[in-house]
């Protein structure tokens, strides 16, 4: 495959990748306003609450991928995808590489911290 479409450390995702990382966060965002429910139908305490927060990162990391076009588990292991799914292809520059795997960490505590901000929220909630 080319790489037509790929920037190190800017883009590795194409529409088809994008749209699936749109659902991941649509799929946290399910589970994480399920979660709240339950807690508010229980009266769970503040300490379960931060229960929420795993729900809230799968929300958060599927969000910033789609918005930033860049997937972190590629960015990790190397990889674009701008084809079929599944037709990954390998970044061959070790200097791209490197690009990639800065901007998956990034992304990842970019998303850990918003999932930790809506957390603390939801445990400050009076219920």
């Amino acid at each position: 495959m080319s790489q037509e479409g790929y920037i190190p450390g800017t883009c590795n995702l194409g529409k088809g990748e994008i749209n699936r990382r749109r659902m991941v966060a649509a799929l946290g965002l399910f589970l994480s306003i399920s979660a709240l429910l339950t807690f508010i139908s229980i009266g769970a305490s503040r300490e379960a609450r931060l229960g929420i927060f795993i729900p809230l990162l799968v929300m958060s990391i599927g969000w910033v991928q789609s918005r930033k076009k860049f997937c972190l588990a590629y960015g990790f292991a190397g990889t674009f995808n701008f084809g079929k799914m599944g037709e990954l292809s390998r970044v061959s520059d070790p200097a791209d590489r490197a690009a990639d795997r800065r901007t998956a960490f990034i992304i990842f505590g970019q998303s850990a911290l918003y999932a930790a901000a809506l957390t603390l929220l939801v445990v400050a909630l009076p219920l």
